[in-house]
């Protein structure tokens, strides 16, 4: 059968692919005293909260599961306005924000909405593998610019500027990011999309972590620096609903039609009963929940990422928001007689039981040293993990 070459540009999947190993070997050990502990997904160990459930049953109980219109249910398109006024300042009119089936709806839409054959993408190596083949399905090239510790793993308007060519159409950025959590400035981000609004270009930037941020001086949403910055959120890290597929876009008014009418022929709408979940999302008791969250998620970074620092496993910068640790193993690969992160990873698991995910995915930019931990298990997981790679190193069993 002959497969197109838009699918076979579609590199695997690491993160899963490591996953699956992992499932394999933790069913194995899965009655022993040392079960897999799991860090290698970016899936919050918490669950939708109580009001939000109930919200879904209701919505079930009630009928209330037919399609709804492809921007979504205006009344969570008014809600998710209201959550911007309240909790970052800034006014985004309901009518801009369009519902979509999780972020990689919103990130498809929005590449397939602005994104002609042979455009090229600016993105920061490392960056979530996802991003840039999104990208590639509609077309375009993504093109990953190397960055550095001291430039917080992010781009710069200096980097925008310096690679700009005829072929490229934008940048796509995340903040905070994933693999580093790590945030982009916003005098920088501002500067970066003076520089692409000058050229005509567009700056999408996937904010779908932007909710769990720890510094003030990071956690402002790029919506604030102007109407023609398009924004991807999501309900999955922050609202805890990764399996309810559920997130948004943010785009200039002229631009909803446009994805309005990709988003009925292609998805027809988001899950209903999702919608209807989520308008509990913003209610106070589940704001108070979700930000009791975010300071536990805080906690963990705070404990484990000078663990890993004392065993060797560097952590460049300390990661302002989401919930993962980017750490260069290379020392501590040493000490177990092997180099590069892909066979740290399966050491850690094997020996271990300890799964973390190799910098593979992530880009070329050195990646092949690096590895990401999330520390979106509990603090008790974290604490074992801790102990066991300790003792790894130690060439000693526990």
């Amino acid at each position: 059968m002959r497969i197109s070459t838009r699918a076979q540009r579609i590199e695997p999947f690491y993160v899963m692919e490591v996953a699956k190993a992992a499932g394999v070997l933790a069913r194995e050990v899965a009655h022993t005293d040392r079960p897999m502990i799991f860090l290698n997904i970016g899936e919050p160990d918490f669950t939708a909260p109580p009001l939000v459930q109930e919200a879904a049953a209701r919505a079930v109980r009630a009928g209330a599961t037919q399609y709804t219109q492809a921007t979504g249910l205006d009344h969570l398109r008014e809600r998710i306005s209201a959550w911007y006024r309240q909790r970052f300042n800034v006014d985004v009119p309901a009518r801009r924000i369009v519902v979509t089936a999780g972020a990689s709806a919103a990130l498809q839409l929005a590449c397939l909405a602005l994104i002609e054959s042979g455009d090229e993408i600016l993105m920061p190596d490392p960056s979530y593998p996802c991003n840039r083949h999104f990208v590639s399905a509609a077309e375009g090239k993504a093109v990953l610019l190397p960055t550095t510790a001291e430039e917080r793993f992010q781009l710069t308007a200096a980097k925008v500027e310096a690679a700009w060519t005829d072929k490229t159409r934008g940048v796509l950025l995340a903040s905070p990011s994933n693999p580093t959590g790590t945030s982009i400035a916003p005098d920088e981000l501002r500067r970066i999309h003076e520089v692409v609004s000058k050229r005509g270009g567009i700056t999408l930037i996937d904010e779908i972590y932007l909710g769990l941020s720890y510094d003030d001086a990071f956690g402002q949403t790029a919506l604030a620096i102007d109407e023609n910055v398009i924004s991807i959120n999501s309900f999955s890290k922050y609202f805890n609903m990764t399996g309810w597929r559920l997130g948004w876009l943010v785009v200039p008014e002229v631009l909803v039609p446009v994805v309005e009418r990709l988003a009925q022929n292609l998805f027809i709408c988001a899950s209903t009963v999702s919608q209807y979940a989520a308008l509990a999302c913003f209610e106070d008791e589940s704001i108070a929940e979700y930000e009791r969250r975010r300071a536990e998620f805080k906690a963990r970074r705070d404990w484990f990422i000078p663990q890993l620092n004392a065993l060797g496993l560097n952590v460049p910068v300390v990661p302002d928001g989401a919930f993962y640790a980017w750490a260069d193993c290379t020392s501590f690969a040493e000490k177990l007689g092997i180099s590069g992160s892909w066979d740290f990873a399966f050491e850690t698991m094997k020996r271990a039981h300890v799964a973390v995910t190799p910098g593979r995915d992530f880009g070329t930019a050195e990646t092949a040293k690096f590895v990401r931990f999330s520390t979106a298990s509990s603090m008790a997981h974290l604490q074992e993990s801790i102990e066991r790679l300790r003792a790894m190193a130690e060439n000693r069993a526990r």
